[in-house]
């Protein structure tokens, strides 16, 4: 059975750029799926979502129930991300992102979280490194105001869920990328806007098993051994 997963569905990793929306369709912008038009295959879709806004790795697939396996929080698949935040980002603030936040609109703590603090400076330091478009809407900041890069790896996929939780530490995404989903990383050779197509031994390899479980037998010699 592990032909079905050689041949019969299909799995892309792209590089999402700013400005498009994670749908098939769209009124007022381009979305991901424009990117793909010319594989004319009506069953690819995006293995969850990014917001307009935010770039990086983006899964396409034809196979629902990987796409399940990769999406759903039950299964805990680790999302990593780079960020840039107006605002200081302290260890204090850093505890209430790890150890879970409420949402505005929503009863439920976030998930456990893991941030890394970066390189803090001033936004009139990092005007290169925000999309033109962000930088309109926030040029009118002080310039000295401070600035927080670092990462945040989450497990689950609430809506706009980095910023929000960001917003409730006082601190403004202005960049967002997606680094990582499970196991599989963003190909650093893929430009903003570039996609591959993802083998078996690209591919997250759990998820895979997971897929496999209702009675198909993992191939050993497609995927490796496990670890």
């Amino acid at each position: 059975m592990t032909e079905s997963v050689k041949k019969e569905f299909h799995y892309y990793m792209f590089h999402k750029p700013y400005g498009c929306v994670s749908a098939r369709r769209d009124t007022l912008y381009p979305t991901v799926m424009d990117y793909f038009r010319e594989l004319d295959n009506p069953n690819l879709s995006p293995v969850g979502r990014l917001d307009r806004e935010t770039e990086g790795l983006l899964l396409i697939t034809d196979d629902g129930k990987w796409n399940q396996r990769m999406c759903n929080p039950v299964y805990g698949k680790k999302k990593r991300y780079s960020f840039l935040v107006l605002g200081e980002l302290t260890e204090e603030k850093k505890e209430r992102l790890e150890q879970g936040i409420k949402l505005i609109g929503d009863d439920r703590l976030t998930a456990p979280a893991e941030v890394i603090i970066g390189r803090q400076c001033q936004l009139f330091q990092v005007q290169n490194e925000i999309h033109p478009r962000v930088w309109e809407k926030i040029e009118k900041n002080r310039p000295e105001m401070p600035v927080t890069f670092g990462e945040i790896i989450i497990t689950e996929g609430r809506k706009n869920q980095i910023r929000r939780m960001m917003k409730q530490v006082n601190c403004c995404v202005v960049v967002l990328k997606r680094l990582s989903m499970g196991d599989l990383e963003l190909d650093p050779a893929l430009a903003p806007g570039q996609w591959k197509e993802l083998l078996p031994p690209d591919m997250d390899r759990a998820a895979v098993q997971q897929r496999l479980s209702t009675g198909d037998v993992l191939d050993e010699s497609v995927f490796g051994p496990s670890e």
